[in-house]
């Protein structure tokens, strides 16, 4: 047995000097493997049962070799049931054996928190049993089957994307009228407190304060402006207090239904002349669609453009219905600063249909999505009658570039 473990052990010898690859694959095979007895840090993100299932959940742990010697319990959590509000503590806990406990304080409303936990080690799985106390609500901890991670898995997995682009080539990723900022939270009241009165809208939902914010101390508030305006407005908001990072973002923009084309035809001076434009929009519309154009609004603060068409409904002409068609469109340069090309984007239209007649009118319902196109398959070409109309180019997705 000794000869046979002894002639094993120099083969390995060998295979390692002859090959690192196998090495490496050897290496790799174990990406938990440690120093016995190497001080290690590993996390958990998940603990299942606490509010009903709706916190998120860090557990840090400190181990040497399997025992823990420091462990730090980072909840956030609703604070009310179904609320978008959220509150957070973070408790670093004392170990005694197999118990982790500890007290401390949430960060918002600065309940007190207390934390009991039983943890047990079953293979690589692990179990926690407990209780977590806030203020006079105390949670039931019992969660199997928990798996941990690296500190290079967690950090991996944290990482995010704010979809903050400070300075694009152009607007084919991101949308001319749509903007955001990054701001410390503790700056977040009196940076939109100075958006009161202007021309801008602001996303509600970019307005909840999530757990990412909570622990990245930012927050990300999504805006619309009218393009022509965004570069401007974006200086001005990299210049406050508390904003670490502004730019465009995602917004209106669908690339397939956006075309670009020259802006000699449609400037007054440095700006768009987007009543003419708007009004040249609505004469191809209203072929496409066989309708008769009856408004165009531009939205004063987003830019955005509002198309209202008319005819006559077909499905029962004798009953003499009409049908309102109504398409949204963003008007733009297709690029920040200074060009000499514009964008133009049309949504895809609404229809609703109304007994618009004199005397007494037929009442009537429409259970079909207004998102849906009805009997305007494709638009009846209107992206294309508008390239063709404005002499202008479609995006070709498949290969990213202008045709």
């Amino acid at each position: 047995m000794r000869a046979l473990l002894v002639c094993s052990t120099a083969l390995l010898a060998a295979l390692l000097a002859v090959s690192p690859e196998f090495a490496s694959a050897q290496m790799k095979l174990s990406p938990k493997a440690t120093v016995p007895g190497g001080i290690e840090t590993r996390y958990f993100t998940s603990i299942d049962g606490l509010m009903d299932g709706n916190a998120d959940v860090i557990l840090k742990e400190t181990r040497q070799g399997k025992t823990v010697t420091a462990a730090v319990l980072d909840v956030c959590y609703p604070i009310a049931k179904n609320s978008d509000r959220k509150d957070r503590f973070v408790v670093n806990l004392q170990v005694s054996g197999q118990t982790l406990t500890g007290t401390t304080q949430s960060l918002g409303n600065k309940s007190p928190v207390s934390v009991k936990l039983l943890r047990k080690q079953s293979g690589d799985t692990f179990e926690f049993r407990g209780q977590i106390a806030i203020g006079q609500a105390v949670t039931e901890v019992t969660s199997p089957d928990n798996s941990d991670l690296s500190e290079k898995e967690f950090l991996d997995s944290q990482t995010s994307d704010d979809g903050i682009t400070p300075q694009p080539k152009d607007f084919t990723d991101v949308s001319p009228e749509a903007i955001a900022a990054k701001v410390k939270l503790d700056a977040a009241t009196d940076f939109l407190k100075s958006l009161k009165g202007q021309e801008v809208e602001v996303t509600l939902a970019s307005l909840t304060v999530g757990c990412d914010a909570l622990r990245a101390g930012e927050q990300t508030i999504n805006m619309s402006v009218d393009p022509e305006r965004a570069g401007a407005l974006l200086s001005k908001i990299k210049a406050m207090p508390g904003v670490t990072a502004a730019g465009w973002t995602a917004g209106m923009i669908e690339m397939d239904r956006t075309i670009r084309f020259p802006a000699a035809d449609w400037r007054e001076g440095d700006k768009i002349n987007k009543g003419k434009l708007a009004t040249a929009v609505a004469s191809v519309l209203g072929r496409t669609f066989a309708a008769k154009p009856v408004s165009q609004d531009f939205n004063p603060a987003t830019g955005k453009l509002k198309l209202v068409f008319k005819r006559p409904n077909q499905d029962f002409p004798t009953l003499e219905l009409t049908d309102t068609i109504e398409a949204a469109g963003l008007i733009s340069p297709d690029k920040p600063g200074a060009t000499d090309k514009l964008m133009l984007w049309i949504g895809s239209p609404a229809t609703t249909t109304a007994d618009e007649s004199s005397g007494a009118r037929l009442n009537l319902s429409d259970d079909a999505s207004l998102d849906e196109e009805g009997d305007l398959p494709d638009d009846n070409g209107a992206i294309e009658a508008l390239a063709t109309e404005l002499k202008g180019q479609r995006w070709d997705a498949d290969k990213s570039v202008w045709k």
